[in-house]
């Protein structure tokens, strides 16, 4: 399945991003893909600590085959 990802914006909303990774992927690493495709999208800045950050394993226990992350914007 996939992991969501919600970062926290100067503007008061919260962006999420779904993150395709595999289940074991590290916390740290989910986050930066996210912050990264957020910060390139053009929105507004999104706080940049980890801290600040949702982030949930979506699905049963199984996880995608490959170790690439992919990002999408929710």
């Amino acid at each position: 399945m996939f992991w969501m990802v919600g970062l926290l914006a100067l503007d008061g909303r919260q962006y999420v991003y779904r993150v395709y990774a595999p289940r074991e992927a590290l916390p740290a690493d989910l986050f930066w893909a996210a912050f990264h495709c957020h910060e390139e999208d053009g929105a507004p800045r999104a706080s940049d600590s980890f801290d600040s950050a949702e982030i949930r394993w979506i699905g049963d226990g199984a996880g995608p085959t490959t170790a690439e992350l992919t990002v999408h914007h929710h």
